[in-house]
């Protein structure tokens, strides 16, 4: 069983930037695929980026690609989720994900077993 805890959301006007962390319990994070979604109002969840265990390849949605930064430290047990360059579009419940099937970067939903409770990110005009 792994408990994620997402932390760092809050108000921001646009262009800043903001620094999303996911702290997870469990020894054995750093082989957990790990990955980032997000849920805009009437909007289906979607996915941000992700990152896989072992070797920590990255991935990103493709709109997101250069304002968004995944990173983790498994000396802590932490997934981040720099986000930079932020519009109000980027308004959302971002949430924290985990599988244990860590070799590549799970890009869907339902590969994903353990979720976060979600943070809210707002991002004024």
């Amino acid at each position: 069983q792994v408990q994620l805890v997402e932390s760092g959301g809050g108000l921001v006007q646009a262009g800043g930037s903001l620094r999303l962390s996911c702290a997870a319990s469990g020894r054995t994070f750093s082989n957990y695929g790990m990955g980032w979604f997000r849920q805009a109002p009437g909007k289906e969840r979607e996915f941000v980026g992700g990152t896989s265990g072992w070797l920590c390849n990255t991935d990103y949605a493709h709109s997101l690609k250069g304002r968004f930064t995944i990173s983790r430290d498994n000396d802590k047990n932490t997934l981040y989720l720099q986000m930079n360059s932020l519009k109000p579009e980027d308004t959302a419940v971002y949430y924290c994900a985990a599988s244990p099937a860590g070799w590549r970067v799970l890009l869907r939903e339902d590969e994903y077993a353990y979720w976060g409770q979600g943070t809210q990110v707002t991002v004024s005009s």
